[in-house]
Formats: C-alpha cells, structure tokens, sequence
C-alpha cells in the first residue's frame, strides 16, 4: 500500500510540481491550499507526512501548525518536512534543529526531486513502488 502524503501550501502550481514527483515515486499525495484545511485533513486522511509552507494566509502560519500537530496526541508523531521560502523572504536562518521549530526536516524552496524523496525514504522507508 502506498505512503500518503499531505502538501500544505498555498501555491496549486508547486502542489502539482510535487504531486507528479510522488506519484512517479508511488506515494498517495493529498493536498491543502491553508493550515486548517491541512490540519483537519490530518485528522481524518491520516497521512504517514506531511509537506508544509511557512507563508500562507499568514508569515507564520505553517510554524503554528507544525506546533499544532507536536501538540496533538494522535497525530503527533507525523514526519514533518518543511518546505519553503521563508529564509528568502525574511533574512532569518530555519534549521530542523531550532528547538522552536518541530519538524523533522527544513527545505529551503527550490528542492530538487531527488533531495526531497531521499528526505522522505528517510522518514517513510524506501518506497516498494520505487526502484
């Protein structure tokens, strides 16, 4: 069975991006355009990752929801990556280790394909479907 995957991201263009990234590589990939939609998602579709922005409706919005999801019981054990351009757009270094930061990874935007399913397999496993 294959690995779903939540995006949330305001940017459709990117989702789709991505989307055709993970489906050549077998993985399920569902997508949310804001946090609440995404966290709701969360709830019900159960995603073995999810993929998060920072910069949605707010600066901020993907860090409250990466803390909302740590601070969930059922679901706070979700692999996060997060994917975005937030260093670019505000001079202010991220790095997955930052203790105010609970994701399991941080990408700055663009990723190539490759560094982004290695971040995966890493979190997920190697894919059955891939190879």
């Amino acid at each position: 069975m294959a690995h779903k995957i939540l995006i949330i991201d305001d940017d459709i263009d990117l989702i789709e991006v991505l989307r055709i990234v993970l489906e050549s590589h077998g993985y399920t990939v569902l997508d949310a355009q804001d946090g609440d939609r995404g966290f709701r998602m969360i709830e019900t579709e159960k995603p073995d990752m999810v993929i998060l922005d920072v910069m949605m409706r707010t600066e901020d919005e993907g860090f409250v929801i990466a803390r909302k999801i740590r601070s969930t019981p059922v679901i706070a054990d979700i692999p996060i990556i997060m994917l975005t351009a937030v260093s670019q757009q505000t001079g202010y270094q991220y790095n997955k280790d930052d203790e105010t930061l609970p994701v399991n990874e941080f990408l700055e935007k663009p990723v190539m394909p490759d560094t982004l399913i290695g971040y995966i397999e890493k979190y997920l496993g190697r894919n059955v479907n891939h190879d």
